[in-house]
C-alpha cells in the first residue's frame, strides 16, 4: 500500500536548493502562449575554451568524424553515456557496501570516453587521473562517491561486463554530472554505446561562437531525422555542467534528493522499468490535489503542486488545467530503452494538457499557467531543444 502523502523533510529542500544553483534552463524552443518573446544579440566575446554539441537521442552516425574535419574545430572528443546497472559495491579495504537482490540493479548514470581525446578538456591538473582508464578502472564524480560512500581503490561490480576498480574522485563537473566515467572499450561491456554529445575548442586562430559554431554543425546531421534533427550548443559560460539536458538535474543530484532505486527493464513492456516495490512504498504518496484528482508522485513534491493548483483557483485560472495525464511512470525518455531514465521513474515531473502539448509540438499552454508552475518550482518542458510542452519538472523550493 503507497503511503499518504506527507510534507517533504527540509533536508530534501535543501539539497534540491543546492543543486539548482548548478542548473542552467535550456534554450528555449518557444514562449508559452501569450507571452512576448524579445529578440536579443548574441554578445561579441572571445571564444570559449570548451563548447558542448548534442543532439536528441544520441549523435548520428558520422556525426563525430564530420565535426572533426571542419576547419574552426581544433580538438573533438565524443561522449557515450548511459545507465550501467551496478550489482555489488566494495570499499578499498574489500567491504561490502551495495549490494542489490535480484532482479533489481543500481542504474548508474555513466559517460564512456576515449582517455587521450578527453583529457584536453579536463583541468590539466587532472588530466593524469584518466590515464587509468585504459586499464580498465574507472573516475567516480564527487557527487557519486558521496552517495557511494566509496573512494579510489573501491570496486564496482555490474550486470555485464568485468568489475571495475576506482582509481579516482574528480569534480562533477568533470564528467559532465554524470556518476562514474569509463573508457570507450569498458562502457562497451557494460552497456555504456550510445554516443550522447561532443566537447569541441576552436582551432587555433578561429574565433567561433555558440550560433556560429551551430550553424556550422547543423548541415552534418542526416536530413531524415525530422523533428529530432535539431543540434544544441553551449559553452562553459552558460552551465557547469557540459552535458544534454542541462535544464533539469542530473542523475546524481536526482538521487540525493528524492532517493535511489534499484530496477530492472520491465518484462513485456518495452521502455518500462520495473522498480524495487520497496522504495516506492517508501517515496510515493498516493494523495487529492485541486484540479488534479488523484496523483501518484513523490511525497516530497505534493506539497509544492499542491500550491501551485491551489494558486491558480484562487486566480479563477483552474479552467487553464484542462487534462492531468500522469505524475509517476517509471520509464525511459520517451519509452525508448536506449534513451536515458525519464525523471518521471522519480515521480517529481508531471504532465498537463497533453492533447494539444504532445512532445515535439509547438506548445500551447498558457503563459500564466507555465509562470505558476515556474514559481512553485516545477521547470517547463516547452523551454527543451524538443518541446515537451505537456511537461513540469521539479527542480528547485517554490519561491517565497
Amino acid at each position: 500500500m503507497r503511503k499518504t502523502v506527507r510534507p517533504a523533510v527540509a533536508a530534501i529542500a535543501g539539497i534540491v536548493l543546492e543543486a539548482v544553483v548548478t542548473i542552467s534552463v535550456q534554450g528555449g524552443a518557444v514562449a508559452p502562449k501569450g507571452e512576448g518573446r524579445q529578440g536579443s544579440r548574441e554578445p561579441i566575446a572571445p571564444s570559449p575554451a570548451t563548447f558542448l554539441a548534442w543532439v536528441p537521442k544520441g549523435l548520428p552516425a558520422g556525426f563525430a568524424e564530420a565535426a572533426r574535419d571542419l576547419p574552426e574545430t581544433g580538438p573533438v572528443t565524443a561522449v557515450a553515456e548511459d545507465h550501467a546497472w551496478l550489482t555489488r559495491s566494495w570499499d578499498t579495504a574489500g567491504r561490502l557496501v551495495d549490494r542489490t537482490s535480484a532482479p533489481y540493479r543500481i542504474p548508474l548514470d555513466t559517460i564512456a570516453v576515449d582517455p587521450t581525446s578527453f583529457a584536453v578538456f579536463l583541468d590539466p591538473a587532472d588530466r593524469h587521473r584518466v590515464d587509468g582508464l585504459r586499464d580498465g578502472l574507472g573516475v567516480l564524480s564527487a557527487t557519486s562517491a558521496r552517495l557511494r560512500r566509496l573512494g579510489p581503490g573501491a570496486t564496482l561490480r555490474f550486470r555485464d561486463g568485468p568489475r571495475v576498480t576506482i582509481a579516482a574522485v574528480l569534480p562533477d563537473r568533470s564528467l559532465g554530472g554524470a556518476e562514474l566515467m569509463v573508457s570507450s572499450d569498458t562502457g562497451r561491456s557494460i552497456g555504456v554505446r550510445t554516443d550522447r554529445y561532443l566537447l569541441l575548442r576552436p582551432a587555433r586562430g578561429h574565433v567561433v561562437r555558440s550560433g556560429t559554431l551551430r550553424t556550422l554543425l547543423r548541415p552534418l546531421l542526416p536530413e531524415d531525422l525530422g523533428r529530432l534533427g535539431r543540434v544544441q550548443v553551449r559553452t562553459e559560460r552558460d552551465t557547469p555542467f557540459l552535458r544534454p539536458g542541462d535544464a533539469v538535474l542530473t542523475t546524481a543530484q536526482m538521487k540525493l534528493a528524492f532517493g535511489e532505486f534499484a530496477a530492472r527493464p520491465e518484462p513485456g513492456r518495452r521502455g518500462y522499468l520495473d522498480i524495487d516495490p520497496a522504495w516506492v512504498d517508501e517515496h510515493m504518496a498516493t494523495t487529492h490535489v485541486p484540479l488534479l484528482g488523484g496523483v501518484v508522485c513523490h511525497a516530497a513534491v505534493i506539497e509544492a503542486l499542491r500550491g501551485a493548483m491551489h494558486e491558480l483557483r484562487r486566480r479563477g485560472l483552474g479552467d487553464l488545467v484542462e487534462t492531468y495525464d500522469g505524475c509517476f511512470a517509471p520509464r525511459f525518455i520517451g519509452r525508448d530503452p536506449t534513451a536515458m531514465i525519464s525523471h518521471h521513474s522519480w515521480g517529481i515531473a508531471v504532465d498537463l494538457n497533453i492533447a494539444s502539448n504532445y512532445y515535439g509540438m509547438t506548445p500551447d499552454q498558457d503563459a500564466r499557467l507555465v509562470e505558476v508552475m515556474e514559481r512553485w518550482g516545477f521547470g517547463w518542458g516547452g523551454r527543451f531543444i524538443v518541446p515537451d510542452g505537456n511537461h513540469f519538472e521539479y527542480r528547485r523550493p517554490p519561491a517565497t
